[in-house]
């Protein structure tokens, strides 16, 4: 197995349908598997139909709120690929990405990032009405289009470099949020970087997110009710 793909999830259960449709349209190589890691929901999202080879859904039975540092890491653990690639449930991977993660030789790949959504029917889209609709500010699109800062918790890593990192902290789970754990984990690749123990490439392939949240003019804005409910106001 060369890649896997983790997206922790709670309690979003028709983005997930919407994300196995996505996936189904690209007839994966054998290669790539697909692994959420139900974090807590209720009821657990493991009924959800889909027709995908190489596809698992792990449970962490962790009801706590903000544990997605714990479900990454034991996706990492679970995973079969020589890769993985992170990416949360308001992303959108597409085909062209996931074909540049099979290639990748160096230890870690970044993303750049735009806006786009998925239909009911699994289709990705960045039709600017449809994006709009989902609720992103056009104040945005005269300065920036669909443009969106890249972020760190979007990348490729191979999984010896992920250990050997430590993965994400999961002591800092019941703090309030945000709880620190990317910057964490940033901190400690670059270190390493900086010390030439681990590189990376400068490419970075295009994925979509769905706008939500701050993009939309509230922290907790949640488009149709497609993700968690959990706060991110401070």
């Amino acid at each position: 197995m060369r890649l896997s793909i983790i997206t922790p999830v709670l309690n979003s259960r028709e983005i997930v349908r919407r994300h196995l449709l996505h996936y189904q349209k690209m007839d994966l190589p054998d290669s790539v598997e697909i692994i959420y890691v139900d974090d807590g929901s209720d009821p657990p999202i493991s009924t959800v139909e889909h027709g995908l080879k190489n596809f698992r859904i792990i449970e962490t039975h962790d009801t706590r709120p903000w544990t997605w540092a714990l479900a990454r890491n034991r996706g990492a653990q679970e995973a079969r690929g020589e890769y993985l690639l992170m990416a949360d449930i308001d992303y959108i991977i597409p085909l062209e990405a996931i074909i540049d993660s099979l290639k990748l030789t160096e230890d870690r790949m970044n993303f750049r990032r735009e806006f786009g959504i998925i239909d009911i029917n699994g289709v990705a889209s960045q039709n600017l009405e449809e994006v709009l609709k989902y609720g992103l500010l056009k104040s945005r699109l005269p300065n920036r289009g669909l443009k969106v800062s890249a972020h760190t918790n979007s990348f490729v890593m191979r999984k010896d470099t992920f250990f050997q990192l430590g993965g994400y902290r999961t002591d800092c789970i019941g703090r309030p949020y945000p709880q620190g754990e990317d910057r964490d984990f940033q901190r400690k690749w670059v270190r390493a970087h900086k010390a030439g123990e681990v590189n990376r490439t400068e490419y970075r392939p295009l994925i979509y997110m769905f706008p939500n949240g701050k993009f939309c003019g509230d922290a907790d804005y949640n488009p149709m009710g497609l993700f968690h409910t959990l706060s991110r106001k401070v």
